[in-house]
Parts: structure tokens; C-alpha cells; sequence
């Protein structure tokens, strides 16, 4: 069930076109999450937010119009 999901949400992002900048909010979001996560007292609460934080900065570097795709072209 969960899977399903998570394939509708990903074919929905990849047919909504994209805004300028897009990515580079994504990165800045994941950057923020990273140095949030140095001042967590909670260990939970830290790991939540690095993994977070790698998928936001993942989704930057590998979506559609990330640096990868510019890269490639």
C-alpha cells in the first residue's frame, strides 16, 4: 500500500512542471536541516533530521532539473 503510494506521488511530481529555482530551494531546505540537526539534543530527533536532510539534498542533485540533469546535457 505504502509503495503505491509513493509511486502515485512520484509520477504526479514528474508531470507538474517545475518552477525556476526549484532545486536550489530543495538544497537550501537540506543544508538548513543539516546544520538544525548539529543543535538537536535528541538523538532521535537528529537522525530524523539527517535523513531528511540527505533526501531533500539527494532530490537537489538527482530530480529532473537538478545538477546532475544539467550536467548530462
Amino acid at each position: 500500500m505504502a509503495l503505491h503510494l509513493i509511486r502515485q506521488l512520484k509520477q504526479m511530481d514528474e508531470q507538474r512542471p517545475s518552477f525556476p529555482g526549484e532545486h536550489w530551494l530543495v538544497m537550501a531546505t537540506g543544508v538548513a536541516m543539516l546544520l538544525r540537526a548539529r543543535k538537536n539534543q535528541g538523538t532521535l530527533a537528529r537522525v530524523v533530521a539527517i535523513a531528511s536532510a540527505g533526501a531533500l539534498l539527494y532530490r537537489a542533485a538527482s530530480g529532473r532539473d537538478g545538477l546532475l540533469a544539467r550536467l548530462r546535457r
